[in-house]
């Protein structure tokens, strides 16, 4: 099994269409986007060319493959202003393994070491990140890579008939900072 990562250069219609499909897929979107209600919950947009380029005016885009299979996504930008602890030279992350073959595999594991050695080149020494509170797995994850929680924000997004916590999670890099 061999994993690798590609940084994203010029999407294509191929592209758009695949991740468009994660990105409406109803077992992801309660994880991967908040959510105010169930009329939020089941919208559905395609993902175009267009919109992936512009994404790329911000974000800096990973694609993961799975024995050169694209089975995810990945991305990091540099101090958002939906940050919770505001503080400048901050990587806000984010993950998504859309084919179920790439989960379960250590490929979430090996993308955020990845991420994190993309953020320490860029010159910046810390990540925040944001968890919903019944993704249990991912939260786990991020504990065991070293990520501390810093906040929780109630009532942030819908799923299951009721409403979730989003817990805020950071991790500093070689710094005096490294609480």
């Amino acid at each position: 099994m061999s994993i690798s990562f590609k940084k994203l250069i010029e999407p294509d219609s191929d592209l758009a269409s695949v991740i468009s499909q994660w990105e409406n897929d109803p077992s992801i979107i309660p994880l991967t986007r908040p959510n105010q209600n169930q009329e939020e919950l089941d919208h559905r947009e395609e993902v175009t060319v267009e919109e992936l380029m512009k994404r790329m005016e911000h974000h800096q885009i990973y694609l993961i493959y799975l024995d050169d299979q694209l089975v995810g996504e990945m991305n990091y930008m540099v101090d958002p202003s939906h940050l919770y602890k505001k503080e400048t030279g901050t990587a806000w992350i984010g993950i998504t393994i859309g084919e179920p073959v790439g989960r379960g595999k250590g490929v979430g594991y090996k993308a955020i070491q990845f991420l994190e050695n993309e953020i320490k080149k860029q010159g910046l020494n810390r990540i925040e990140l944001g968890v919903f509170e019944f993704n249990q797995t991912a939260h786990k994850l991020y504990s065991k890579m070293g990520y501390k929680e810093i906040g929780r924000i109630d009532q942030f997004t819908y799923w299951q008939g009721k409403m979730w916590t989003d817990i805020r999670m950071e991790k500093y890099f070689g710094s005096a900072n490294n609480n």
